[in-house]
């Protein structure tokens, strides 16, 4: 079976359209999402029902776990608009209960094995959410997960692509569909083979002008939202 690897989406729903656009000639089968498919950007609830209407798997990302802290205790929600935007207060405002609640109940971590093909699916690394793991991590740090019963490690996180081995595991990132942080990447994904092991990763270009004016416009007092889509 062949999967699509996506995460980091981030509210970004002219991202994600692009992404699921050109995962339809790789006859992609299911997604895994890494989560974070919320914050940061503006449009969370054209994300969820994007997502909704393919077959995918999710896991809980760091920003869905402000969101679920910011619906619980609003009081938390001004100090993460002041660093990361108002996509979560979108979020609560424009989701309905039953998607918030949805929300919250996605797991943290999912275990699947399909064709025999173990796969660890996670945000920031199996043992913490809100670790990450980088393409140039030193074998020492790797050395945790060189043990774990799988194939495949599937995380998100960084926003950036990756591809590595600790022991026989391999850990893949798919970089970020909704916020890459590699020069030259548009919506990042990425696919994998089940069969044959082989990962692939993908760049699908779209049209960020209305997205980076909706940044300048929602908060020019966080210049970063709009200049990290303009690193193409």
């Amino acid at each position: 079976m062949r999967l699509g690897l996506i995460g980091d989406i981030h509210g970004n729903s002219a991202a994600l359209q692009a992404a699921l656009n050109s995962m339809l000639n790789c006859k992609i089968k299911k997604i895994l999402v890494t989560g974070d498919m919320i914050g940061y950007y503006f449009n969370p609830k054209a994300v969820i029902e994007l997502l909704f209407e393919r077959p995918c798997v999710y896991v809980k990302g760091n920003h869905e776990q402000m969101l679920k802290r910011s619906r619980h205790n609003p009081g938390e929600l001004d100090s993460i608009e002041s660093k990361y935007g108002c996509g979560l207060r979108l979020a609560l405002e424009t989701l309905s209960q039953s998607q918030l609640d949805w929300i919250e109940s996605i797991p943290i971590n999912v275990s699947l094995n399909i064709g025999g093909c173990k796969i660890l699916l996670c945000h920031g690394t199996p043992s913490n959410n809100e670790s990450y793991i980088y393409p140039d991590a030193p074998q020492e740090m790797l050395a945790e997960y060189s043990s774990l019963p799988y194939d495949f490690v599937i995380m998100g996180h960084t926003h950036y692509p990756m591809n590595i081995k600790a022991g026989t595991v391999r850990l893949v990132n798919p970089g970020s569909v909704g916020q890459p942080r590699t020069k030259g990447k548009d919506a990042s994904w990425a696919s994998l083979d089940t069969k044959t092991g082989e990962v692939e990763f993908f760049s699908a270009t779209y049209d960020a002008t209305s997205l980076i004016k909706e940044c300048k416009k929602r908060h020019p007092e966080i210049p970063y939202l709009a200049e990290v889509l303009l690193q193409k």
